[in-house]
C-alpha cells in the first residue's frame, strides 16, 4: 500500500514557486557587481543571460532549471534589464546540451551549490525530528527543510523525497512522544487507563464519553458534577510530570483525534500507541476541566453579585415612594424649624404644627430603616447566596492544586486554613486568620465586635481567589489556562544547551 503524502500538490508546488512580488524579487534576485563580473566571462548574449537565469534559480527556488522549462517571465525580464540583454536571448540558450552542463558545473564551483546526497537526506530528516516533536503540520516542516537546504546551498532534492523526509521525521516523533507518554506507567495505571473506555454506571456513555461533558450551567449542581469529574481523573493517578516534555501542540492534536474515536478505533491501535493517545486523552481532559471548574466559580460568582447587585436596586426602587414622603415631610418641619427661629418661638411646638410628637417619633424609626449603607454598597446582600456557594466551595478547595506568588502567599493561607476547616468541621475562624488580602470594602462586613464572620470571610476568600487566578498571582497545577508562568518558558537546562550551541532562535550572536 503506498505510503499516504503529508502534503497537498498544491502545497509542494508552493515550495518552488517564485512569488510574484517586487520586493522579493529585488531582495533575492539583484545581481551583485562580482554576479555580473561572471556572468559577462560568457560569450554571447544568450549564454551570460542563461547562466544569468540558472544561478536565479539555483539561489532560489533552489533548484536547477530544466532544459524544457520556461523561466518565470518577470524573473527573464528583470535579468535580461540588469544586463541590458534583450528576453528574446533566452530562445537561443540551452540549444547544445553540452553548455547548459557546463553552466551548471561552473555555477556548483564557484558559488558553493551542492546537488542533495543521501547524507544530506539522513541529516534532514534527523533535523526535522525536533521541529516534528513540537508540529507534523507538513507544509511547516517541509518550508523549513527547504529554508535550511537555501541557506547551505544546498540544491532540493525531488518533491517525493521532501515529502518523505516530513514523513519519516513525524513517524521518528511520534515514536519518541509515545514513548515519553508510556514508559513510566505501571500496570496499575495501565488498567486505570483501559477501564476509562468501560460503560458508565447507569449510563449509555463510556467513562471517556462522560468526563468530556461540558457543565450546562452555571450553578451547583454542575459545579460538583464537574468535580467528580475531575476527581475521577486524578484518581488514575499519572505520574506528575507525565506530558510535561511533550510539546502542548502535539499533546492537544493526539488527545483530539483520540476523543473522536471509538473505543473499536482506539483498540486497535497497537499497544503503546493507544495508550500514549489515552494519556493524552486523560492530560488534556484534566487541564480542560480544571478550567472550566475555574470558569464556573468565576461565572457563578458573577451571578451572584448581579443577583445581589439587582436586589440592592429593587430595595431602592421599592423604597422610592416611602423615601420621597419622608424627604417632604422633613422639608416641611424644617421650614417649621426655620420660622420658629425667626420669629423666637417653640421650635417643638412649630414641629407640632406640621406632624403629632408621636408621628414625628415614629417616622424617625422608619426613615432608620429605609436608610442605605453610607457607602452605598450591595456587598452585604452577597451573604444570602452563601447557601449556594457552600454546596460546592468545600470540595472546590479540596480539588484544586494551588500554588502563589510571593504576592499571594496570604490568599493561599486562606484557602489553606478553610480546607483544614472544612477537613475538622470547624466552624469558628480563629483570631489569627490570613487577613492581609482582606480589602476595606469587605473589611467591614468580614470584621465585627464578636471576631472574624465566617460566612463574610469564605466569600471573600472565594471571590479574591477567582480575581486572583484571573491576575497569574495563584496557579493550579494541571491547568493550561492558569498554570505556573515558568512553565511556559525553556528550562535553565535546554536554555544552556542551546545558548551553548548558539542555537537560540534570536537575531543576535550569543
Amino acid at each position: 500500500m503506498p505510503r499516504h503524502s503529508i502534503l497537498s500538490s498544491t502545497e509542494l508546488g508552493s515550495l518552488f514557486e517564485i512569488p510574484d512580488d517586487r520586493a522579493f524579487m529585488l531582495q533575492h534576485y539583484t545581481l551583485s557587481d562580482s554576479d555580473k563580473s561572471i556572468v559577462h566571462q560568457h560569450r554571447g548574449a544568450s549564454n551570460k543571460l542563461g547562466f544569468a537565469i540558472q544561478l536565479c534559480y539555483m539561489r532560489y527556488p533552489g533548484v536547477i532549471l530544466g532544459i524544457n522549462d520556461e523561466p518565470f517571465k518577470p524573473l527573464l525580464f528583470m535579468m535580461a534589464a540588469q544586463l541590458s540583454i534583450s528576453v528574446d536571448c533566452w530562445n537561443d540558450y540551452g540549444q547544445r546540451e553540452q553548455t547548459r552542463r557546463e553552466h551548471i558545473a561552473e555555477l556548483k564551483k564557484v558559488f558553493g551549490f551542492k546537488l542533495f546526497t543521501l547524507s544530506d537526506y539522513r541529516q534532514s530528516v534527523n533535523m526535522m525530528v525536533d521541529l516534528s516533536l513540537q508540529t507534523d503540520k507538513g507544509l511547516i516542516l517541509a518550508t523549513t527543510l527547504v529554508e535550511n537546504l537555501r541557506q547551505k546551498s544546498v540544491l532540493l532534492p525531488a518533491i517525493n523525497a521532501i515529502d518523505s523526509i516530513c514523513a519519516e521525521a513525524i513517524t521518528s516523533a511520534n515514536r519518541i512522544i509515545y514513548t515519553a507518554l508510556t514508559s513510566s506507567l505501571s500496570e496499575t495505571h495501565r488498567q486505570n487507563i483501559d477501564a476509562l473506555l468501560n460503560r458508565k454506571e447507569g449510563s449509555k456513555l463510556t467513562i471517556l464519553g462522560w468526563l468530556r461533558q461540558s457543565p450546562a450551567k452555571p450553578n451547583s449542581k454542575y459545579m460538583l458534577e464537574h468535580i467528580e469529574r475531575l476527581k475521577c481523573l486524578q484518581a488514575i493517578d499519572l505520574p506528575e510530570d507525565i506530558g510535561k516534555h511533550v510539546h502542548q501542540n502535539r499533546l492537544l492534536k493526539i488527545a483530539r483525534e483520540g476523543g473522536q474515536m471509538t473505543p473499536a478505533d482506539l483498540a486497535r491501535f497497537e499497544s503503546q500507541r493507544r495508550y500514549a493517545t489515552l494519556v493524552a486523552i486523560v492530560v488534556e481532559s484534566m487541564a480542560t476541566i480544571t478550567d472550566e471548574i475555574i470558569d464556573l466559580h468565576d461565572r457563578i460568582i458573577g451571578k451572584l453579585f448581579a443577583i445581589a447587585k439587582n436586589k440592592h436596586q429593587q430595595q431602592f426602587q421599592s423604597s422610592g415612594k416611602a423615601i420621597n414622603d419622608k424627604v417632604r415631610l422633613y422639608g416641611l418641619i424644617g421650614k417649621a424649624l426655620l420660622d420658629a427661629k425667626q420669629n423666637g418661638s417653640d421650635p417643638f411646638a412649630a414641629i407640632e404644627t406640621v406632624i403629632s410628637w408621636d408621628a414625628f417619633a415614629a417616622s424617625i424609626t422608619e426613615a432608620e430603616k429605609l436608610a442605605q449603607p453610607e457607602d452605598f454598597d450591595f456587598l452585604p446582600r452577597i451573604g444570602e447566596s452563601y447557601a449556594t456557594l457552600r454546596r460546592y466551595a468545600p470540595e472546590l478547595l479540596a480539588i484544586l492544586k494551588l500554588r502563589a506568588a510571593p504576592a499571594a502567599k496570604d490568599m493561599l493561607a486562606a484557602v489553606e486554613l478553610l480546607r483544614s476547616m472544612n477537613v475538622d468541621n470547624t466552624r469558628k475562624i480563629p483570631s489569627n486568620a490570613p487577613i492581609a488580602f482582606i480589602k476595606k470594602r469587605w473589611a467591614r462586613l468580614v470584621f465585627t465586635d464578636d471576631g472574624i464572620d465566617r460566612r463574610y470571610y469564605e466569600i471573600c476568600v472565594l471571590s479574591e481567589l477567582k480575581n486572583s487566578l484571573r491576575a497569574g498571582d495563584l496557579w493550579v497545577q494541571g491547568s493550561r489556562q492558569f498554570k505556573d508562568f515558568d512553565e511556559y518558558l525553556v528550562t535553565a537546562d535546554k536554555f544552556n544547551q542551546l545558548k551553548q550551541s548558539n542555537e537560540l532562535p534570536l537575531t543576535i550572536t550569543t
